[in-house]
């Protein structure tokens, strides 16, 4: 079964932009926000982020699980890659660090470069999060595929980043589909309350029955795509793609963005900048 994921910026602005702009528009953001390390810099990119992400009005209900987990995944993330890693920074000399304090039970020096690198380091996680929603919540289910394959992707490229793309929500469609077939069977999926180790132990049940489904239906899937000669010639597609002025203005205004940081970069204004609070009055 082919489940198509949430088109939640339907009607959006930004959804009635060609769909190649937001795929433009993340690749040149990445690009961008990986080349800085200076938390001023980062903040406005941050800001420019937050603007573009409000143009797809997705609504807060239904995405705010999807941003509570990734605020928690990113800041897990830095904790463990900054805080106890005993403070190295690539590029950078521990030597020439400032001390805060000391973590008691690891006794792990926590440097002021430390937590500027650590906070920018989620400033920068976050960037990446708000210009990566759009992508899966502003294209048409249907548009993907094809804009994959304006951009310039061999067919069997974009098709199965089409496919892998509709994936997640038709294994979460199945998953919910074997938990309502062992209920049946007698299976309580509620007995392992709000304990998410309980919760996992509970699942393994399905995880046979859920495998097996995904397997079958990516056959089908395979079945079909060979009845229609995929892969033996060029591709057509019958959706047009063409940029408006507004479309060549925001993806003008996404490259523009990458040319300056990274020449900002290149200068050497885009290196880690330290907190000055963190620095004391004789910082």
């Amino acid at each position: 079964m082919i489940v198509t994921p949430r088109y939640l910026a339907r009607g959006s602005w930004l959804a009635r932009r060609d769909p190649r702009v937001p795929l433009i528009v993340g690749v040149c953001a990445a690009a961008t926000v990986i080349q800085v390390w200076d938390a001023r810099i980062v903040l406005g990119l941050l800001a420019v982020a937050l603007l573009y992400y409000r143009t797809a009005a997705i609504p807060w209900r239904a995405v705010r699980r999807q941003w509570f987990f990734a605020l928690a995944f990113v800041s897990l993330l830095v904790l463990i890659n900054t805080f106890l890693t005993g403070g190295e920074i690539g590029g950078l000399d521990p030597r020439t660090f400032r001390p805060l304090f000391r973590i008691p039970i690891l006794g792990t020096m926590i440097y002021a470069e430390t937590v500027s690198y650590g906070a920018t380091q989620l400033l920068r996680f976050v960037t990446f999060v708000a210009v990566g929603f759009p992508i899966a919540y502003a294209i048409a289910p249907a548009d993907l595929g094809v804009a994959l394959a304006r951009l310039g992707l061999p067919d069997r490229f974009a098709v199965g980043i089409d496919l892998t793309f509709r994936f997640l929500p038709s294994l979460a469609a199945d998953f919910q589909e074997t938990i309502d077939a062992q209920r049946i069977r007698g299976y309580e999926w509620e007995r392992g309350g709000r304990n998410p180790v309980a919760r996992l132990r509970q699942a393994t049940p399905l995880i046979v029955p859920l495998t097996m489904r995904a397997i079958v239906g990516a056959e089908d899937t395979i079945d079909a795509m060979d009845l229609r000669a995929f892969g033996t010639g060029r591709r057509t597609w019958l959706r047009e793609l063409r940029f408006d002025p507004i479309d060549r203005l925001v993806v003008g205004l996404a490259v523009g963005i990458l040319v300056v940081v990274t020449v900002v970069g290149f200068a050497g204004y885009a290196r880690l900048w330290v907190f000055p609070f963190l620095l004391g009055p004789t910082g």
